[in-house]
């Protein structure tokens, strides 16, 4: 299983990032320890949603679909207002 995941700076709530992982819990541990060269600045993080996927390649289309155009509108309106 695979999921794509949303967190959002507690310390700058307008700063959020969407990611790909396959342990949702571990991977939120990692960019608030600082180890992800994308996030460290704005930890700590929350985790505002994760979608399960059934494999990696649909995670992937899925996670480059919330990063951009219509997707990444969707995802800011629905998902993470």
């Amino acid at each position: 299983m695979f999921y794509v995941y949303c967190i959002k700076s507690e310390s700058h709530p307008d700063q959020t990032y969407i990611g790909l992982t396959n342990n949702v819990d571990n991977r939120l541990a990692t960019h608030n320890a600082g180890q992800s060269p994308h996030t460290s600045k704005w930890a700590p993080w929350k985790l505002v949603f994760f979608v399960a996927v059934m494999t990696e390649s649909k995670a992937i289309e899925l996670e480059k679909y919330c990063k951009i155009g219509s997707g990444k509108t969707f995802a800011q309106k629905h998902l993470i207002a």
